[in-house]
């Protein structure tokens, strides 16, 4: 049997570690190097990071197994045994242009239930973080179960590439939600907009494609502040593959389904 206690205590102190490497490497010179396409960028501090946790987790749970985004380590296909989801830098176009509002990202899954999330906002230094069924918490400050929110009073992130013609998406399904909220936001990293619908700070978040790196943790947060999750066609999210993602503070979900999507929830391309 797992003892979360303590395998929560080794993650706070390495994300911590890593989150004081990564403030260290301001002054370098970073190696960038594009994956997918132009935007999507990978730095040696990215790599690094990720070596940094599968060596401490291989060296002291030599029995879990890591899926990360750099692909360190072993291949994973299934969420059998205990699996640390991570995200070395979440936001990596923001820690190379801006040196802020990027996260280091942490789910730790046991046979696919999320046991532990850690998101760790390095530039402001706060750390969001829970353990299944105790709260979640920034920082030392439990954070409280949220509160409904009409949609004229939602404060939405979500990036306007979903607002325009895509391939993902049917952006005119889209638009109308965007006309009668309060506001929008987009901060360029998934794991931080997340703690942020977790933290209340926003109130929902929308976007077509991500990986399960990217919203691992943040969904451990969610569940233990009372929010809802799913793809943005209703359904649970793949922690293996992937998927859409709608998290809201409750009610949202129902509120936006019947107000906008009175023919079916939109169907996302992923």
């Amino acid at each position: 049997m797992e003892n979360y206690s303590e395998i929560d205590t080794y993650a706070k102190d390495w994300i911590m570690t890593a989150g004081k490497r990564l403030k260290s490497s301001f002054e370098e010179n970073l190696n960038i190097e594009t994956k997918a396409n132009a935007n999507d960028l990978v730095t040696n501090m990215d790599k690094e990071i990720e070596q940094f946790f599968l060596d401490n987790i291989t060296e002291t749970f030599p029995t879990h197994r890591i899926l990360g985004e750099e692909g360190m380590g072993k291949r994973i296909t299934d969420l059998k045994g205990v699996v640390w989801i991570i995200d070395p830098i979440d936001g990596t176009m923001n820690f190379v242009h801006q040196q802020r509002n990027f996260a280091i990202s942490i789910g730790i899954y046991e046979d696919g239930v999320g046991k532990i999330g850690l998101i760790y906002d390095v530039v402001q230094n706060e750390l969001y973080h829970a353990i299944k069924g105790k709260g979640a918490y920034l920082n030392n400050m439990k954070l409280t179960n949220l509160k409904k929110v009409s949609i004229s009073e939602m404060i939405l992130s979500i990036n306007a590439t979903w607002l325009m013609e895509n391939k993902r998406v049917d952006h005119q399904i889209l638009t109308p939600i965007i006309k009668d909220v309060r506001g929008t936001r987009s901060y360029g990293s998934a794991a931080i907009e997340m703690a942020f619908v977790a933290s209340g700070r926003i109130d929902a978040y929308m976007t077509m494609r991500l990986a399960p790196w990217d919203f691992a943790a943040g969904s451990i947060l969610i569940e233990e502040v009372g929010g809802e999750i799913t793809t943005m066609s209703g359904n649970p999210l793949d922690y293996l593959n992937g998927s859409s993602l709608f998290v809201s503070k409750p009610g949202l979900h129902q509120a936006i389904s019947e107000t906008y999507f009175q023919n079916g929830w939109p169907t996302v391309k992923y």
